[in-house]
C-alpha cells in the first residue's frame, strides 16, 4: 500500500515510537498513584513529554500544558471555557464547529473562493461582545495555512482571547504560544507528531485555565469534594494516557531530531504531485496552490466520477490510500462548492517519496482519462 492519507494519521510510526510504547505497557505503572519505581517512572514520562510539547509550542511553563485524548477533546475544553461571543472561519472542523452549534453565540467568518482567510473580514467580525476568536492554523481539506501571528496581533489588539486548532500543523510547521499570544493551542498526537492515535493535548497562555468539563480522580487533593483548580490537574482528570503519551513523547524527540525536513520533504512532494496534475483534463485542484506555505495536502476532484468512487479505484486499482468524502469540514466544502461532491484528498509525508508519487501522478490520469473504467 501506497499510503497518502497523513492528514488523518501518519502511517508508519517510527520504531522509537513503537518502542516506547511498548516499554511503557511493560514497565509503566499508574503516574502520580504511587511511589514505587513503576508509578515514578511513569509520572517522569509524563513531565518530560509536558516539557516536550511546552519546547515545541514555545511555552515557558510545563505545567501548562495538559493531556487530552485528541485534539477535538481539547478544543472542547479550551471552547467550553468561553462564556461570550466567539468567532470562527469557514476553515473549521467540525471539532470546532459542533462545539459551537453546541453552546450558540458565535459568528463565522467566509473565506475566498480558494479557500483563504481575509484578515480584514476577521477584524471586522471581533465585536464588543466577542470574547475569543477560534481558529483552524491551517485548513484539513486545502491545506491553506493561515498566518496565525497575524491573527494573534488582531486579537490582541481588541482584547480577546485567541483558541488555535494546531492538529494539521503540530510537529509539520512551527508554532508559539508567545508569538501569537494565544490563551490556548489545542494539538494531535498522531498526525504529524507521530504518537499514537488517542493523544493529543491543550497548551495555555496569557493565564488562561478553562472551566472543567470533566472532574474526578487526580491522585492530589482527594479529600476535597471538587476537583483540583491548579494546573495541570485541573484538566486531566482520571489515570493518563501513560502509554500512549510515552509514544507521544518518541515522537516529539523524532520530529526535533529531523530538525524541519520532515516538512520539507513532505512539501517537496505535495507541490510535485500538484504539478504534474493541475493541467489534466477533467481534474479541478482546490485552495490556494501557489502559497509560498501550506501543508503538503492536495484535495481533487476528476469530472464525472464520485470523490469515494475514486478513492476506492485508487486503492483497488493502484493500492494507493487517500481519504475522500467531507473531510469533517462542512464549511469549506460550502465555499468550494465541493459540498455534494466531496473531494478526494492526498496527504504525504516524508516518509513518501518521489517514485510513489509519480504513480500517483499516472493513476489520476489514467482515472481522468478513462472515466474511472
Amino acid at each position: 500500500m501506497i499510503y497518502m492519507d497523513n492528514a488523518a494519521t501518519t502511517l508508519p510510526k517510527p520504531q522509537q515510537v513503537v518502542d516506547a510504547v511498548v516499554y511503557a505497557m511493560q514497565n509503566y505503572a499508574n503516574p502520580s498513584r504511587g511511589s514505587y519505581d513503576q508509578a515514578l517512572d511513569g509520572l517522569r514520562c509524563l513531565m518530560m513529554a509536558r516539557m516536550a510539547v511546552a519546547d515545541l509550542f514555545c511555552c515557558d511553563n510545563p505545567m501548562d500544558v495538559a493531556f487530552s485524548q485528541n485534539a477535538t477533546h481539547a478544543l472542547n475544553i479550551a471552547i467550553g471555557g468561553i462564556r461570550g461571543h466567539i468567532v470562527t472561519t469557514a476553515s473549521s472542523h467540525n471539532s470546532v464547529l459542533r462545539p459551537l452549534y453546541k453552546r450558540g453565540d458565535f459568528s463565522v467568518v467566509p473565506l475566498d473562493k480558494k479557500g483563504v482567510l481575509n484578515l480584514e473580514w476577521l477584524k471586522r467580525s471581533i465585536t464588543d461582545e466577542t470574547e475569543a476568536v477560534v481558529i483552524s492554523h491551517a485548513s484539513n481539506l486545502t491545506g491553506n495555512v493561515v498566518d496565525i501571528n497575524a491573527v494573534g496581533q488582531i486579537c490582541k489588539e481588541k482584547g480577546v482571547r485567541l483558541i488555535i486548532d494546531a492538529a494539521q500543523t503540530a510537529g509539520l510547521i512551527p508554532l508559539s504560544i508567545k508569538d501569537t499570544c494565544a490563551s490556548a493551542i489545542c494539538f494531535s498526537g498522531h498526525k504529524s507528531l507521530y504518537g499514537p492515535q488517542g493523544t493529543g493535548g491543550i497548551v495555555l497562555g496569557n493565564g488562561y485555565v478553562p472551566r472543567q468539563i470533566l472532574v474526578g480522580g487526580s491522585g492530589s487533593e482527594s479529600f476535597s469534594p471538587t476537583h483540583p483548580t491548579v494546573m495541570p490537574d485541573a484538566l486531566e482528570a482520571g489515570t493518563q494516557n501513560a502509554h500512549g503519551i510515552a509514544g507521544l513523547l518518541a515522537g516529539i524527540n523524532y520530529i526535533k531530531d529531523l530538525d524541519g525536513k520532515a516538512f520539507a520533504v513532505a512539501d517537496k512532494l505535495a507541490r510535485m504531485f500538484i504539478n504534474g496534475i493541475k493541467d489534466v483534463q477533467g481534474v479541478t485542484l482546490y485552495g490556494d496552490l501557489d502559497a509560498p506555505l501550506r501543508t503538503p495536502v492536495v484535495s481533487l476532484n476528476i469530472d464525472g466520477i464520485n470523490s469515494s468512487d475514486v478513492a476506492a479505484i485508487l486503492a483497488e486499482k493502484y493500492d494507493i490510500g487517500v481519504r475522500a468524502g467531507a473531510h469533517c469540514a462542512p464549511l469549506m466544502h460550502k465555499t468550494l462548492g465541493t459540498q455534494k461532491s466531496g473531494a478526494v484528498r492526498f496527504s504525504f509525508s516524508h516518509f513518501n517519496d518521489e517514485q510513489q508519487v509519480d504513480l500517483a501522478i499516472q493513476a489520476i490520469k489514467q482515472i481522468a482519462n478513462t472515466g474511472g473504467k
